[in-house]
C-alpha cells in the first residue's frame, strides 16, 4: 500500500490498519509508516525479521554488536527496533516453537538506547 492508496481507500471508509512490507533492512514504507502515525492507524510490519533469519540482511554487523551488548539475539533487537520505530507499530512475527513465542515476547522488554538506534540506522 501506498501514501496515496491509503489516503483514497481513507475516502471510502476508516481504514483501522496497514500491513507493508517492513523491518531494520527494507524501510521502503516509512512514508506510509509516517502517515499512519499522523492518522492513528495502527501499522503491521509483513516479515518483521524475515531477511535476519534468511541470511539476507545488509546490516547484519550492526545488529550482532547491538545484540551482544544486550545479551539478545539478533531477532530480538529487530523486533525491539520495531516496537521502539513507533507507537503505531504491531510486529506480529511468526513462531513454531515455543521457545520462538518466548524469544519474541521478551524482546518487549529490550530498551535500546540512543547509540543503538544510531548504529541500526
Amino acid at each position: 500500500m501506498t501514501v496515496e492508496q491509503l489516503v483514497e481507500a481513507s475516502r471510502i471508509m476508516p481504514i483501522a490498519s496497514v500491513q507493508n512490507r517492513y523491518n531494520l533492512t527494507d524501510r521502503a514504507s516509512e512514508p506510509v509508516l509516517e502517515h499512519c502515525e499522523r492518522h492513528g492507524i495502527a501499522f503491521l510490519p509483513w516479515l518483521p525479521v524475515a531477511p535476519l533469519s534468511r541470511g539476507s540482511d545488509i546490516s547484519g554487523d550492526a545488529v550482532s554488536r547491538v545484540a551482544a551488548r544486550l545479551g539478545a539475539t539478533r531477532t530480538q533487537v529487530a523486533l525491539a527496533w520495531l516496537l521502539h520505530r513507533s507507537p503505531v507499530v504491531l510486529p506480529i512475527p511468526g513462531t513454531s516453537r515455543l521457545a520462538h513465542l518466548e524469544e519474541n515476547v521478551a524482546a518487549a522488554g529490550i530498551t535500546l538506547g540512543p547509540a543503538d538506534l544510531d548504529e541500526l540506522e
